[in-house]
């Protein structure tokens, strides 16, 4: 099995204990209750120049504990000052030590768009996303299969809220664009065995459609980085233990912009 297996496999957990203190028709009541949403992620995308993804996680399955101390609030709200774009939100608790809280509390706090980023393994998810405040969700190709994806893309819509599909490769590219995908995130980390490559942004570009928005996600280290995604053609670049890992994330978001 690999982490991502274990990953997904969780999440089904987690939705199965979910389910029992609010059930699927509760939550979808919920969800349908509040004013749909303005596909706000997407359109932060959508500027002339490149947007930025600013993540909050506390750790993660390859680096372990990233941010001992993590005031997820304060962050937030320095990334926010500091010119990004969105915030990435991880709510995943046992290998990245999130929580739905953090989500809730940071969509309530901030004005710029929220990505619930997680392991949706359930359409439940994405109305816990709704409910929660987030104006988006992460899909992953590597554990849906293409129904799936079209079915949580069509609930996405109804919501108002915006998928960012992840690709690794060729052919989940491929399903992506098929499910009917308008953000598709290309992580340069590949989820099986943790190796890192941003190359695989710069390869996986020609694939994807000009009117298809594109992210890069992972490994976005420096300003070289960021020049290169730049030029290849990316709408937006997703970091997170970069900025983690910053003593000064404003100093180091103006850095990474160049």
């Amino acid at each position: 099995m690999t982490i991502l297996d274990e990953l997904a496999d969780y999440a089904k957990k987690r939705v199965a204990d979910a389910k029992k203190r609010v059930s699927l028709e509760e939550i979808k009541k919920q969800a349908y209750a509040l004013p749909a949403g303005t596909f706000a992620f997407e359109q932060a995308l959508k500027k002339p120049e490149l947007s930025f993804i600013c993540e909050c996680k506390k750790a993660s399955p390859s680096k372990g504990l990233i941010a001992p101390d993590f005031p997820y609030l304060a962050i937030a709200k320095e990334y926010e000052a500091a010119g990004a774009d969105c915030i990435s939100v991880l709510t995943e608790p046992k290998w990245f030590l999130g929580h739905d809280s953090y989500l809730k509390e940071i969509a309530g706090n901030v004005s710029i768009p929220c990505l619930r980023k997680d392991f949706t393994v359930d359409e439940y998810m994405i109305y816990e996303a709704k409910v929660l405040g987030a104006s988006a969700v992460l899909l992953i190709c590597s554990i849906l299969c293409e129904n799936q994806m079209k079915q949580y893309l069509r609930i996405c819509d109804e919501l108002g809220l915006s998928a960012l599909v992840e690709a690794h490769d060729e052919a989940e590219v491929t399903r992506a664009l098929n499910a009917g995908a308008r953000i598709i995130g290309v992580n340069n980390r590949n989820l099986k065995d943790f190796s890192v490559d941003t190359k695989n942004s710069i390869r996986l570009r020609e694939k994807i459609p000009s009117d298809v928005l594109f992210v890069s996600e992972s490994g976005v280290k420096s300003a070289a980085d960021v020049a290169k995604l730049r030029k290849m053609g990316a709408d937006a670049v997703l970091v997170g233990e970069t900025l983690m890992r910053a003593p000064d994330k404003k100093a180091k978001l103006k850095e990474l912009k160049g």
